[in-house]
């Protein structure tokens, strides 16, 4: 029988044993911005984090301990890249361009720890091997699609790029 005392040590083991990839790379990147007195990358790289936490915080429940996991932080990331994107229309309607370059600049350091993008032709490409493969030769199968799409592809492929091309091959 454990002690408290082990219990938490193993734990604390566990704990640290389970860290994704993803979060390390993220840590080391922090100390490394913060050594070079990078603001900006600093500032980018603590919102990052702070999303992650968030999103631990949510998820936590009795069977789930363990936090996100790589692919949810992949997603997390995304999103903040989505979310950035739609503020840099926003800030530059506004005529705010300061603003709107320091969204690029973050875009650009959250896109670093995301898998790179297929292109468009990559895109058509698996658009086409899906449609071929299965039985949805209509606009109603689309759903079915960008499902598959997204089981396959998620952080990997722009899914407003897919949309128009499933839309284009499917007519």
């Amino acid at each position: 029988m454990l002690n408290k005392r082990s219990d938490y040590f193993n734990e604390r083991l566990w704990l640290e044993y389970r860290e994704g990839i993803m979060r390390s790379e993220l840590d080391e990147n922090l100390k490394k911005a913060i050594k070079s007195q990078e603001k900006q990358r600093v500032a980018t790289l603590r919102l990052i984090n702070a999303a992650i936490k968030d999103r631990d915080i949510a998820v936590r429940s009795e069977e789930n301990t363990e936090g996100v996991s790589d692919d949810e932080i992949i997603l997390i990331l995304s999103n903040m890249v989505k979310q950035r994107k739609q503020s840099i229309v926003q800030y530059e309607e506004g005529g705010r361009i300061e603003l709107a370059e320091r969204e690029r600049e973050e875009i650009k350091i959250i896109q670093e720890f995301l898998p790179n993008q297929l292109t468009e032709e990559e895109i058509k490409v698996e658009v086409s091997k899906i449609i071929d493969a299965g039985d949805q030769l209509s606009i109603k199968d689309m759903g079915k699609i960008m499902g598959e799409l997204k089981n396959k592809f998620s952080g990997s492929m722009d899914f407003g790029k897919a949309s128009e091309i499933v839309k284009a091959l499917l007519k």
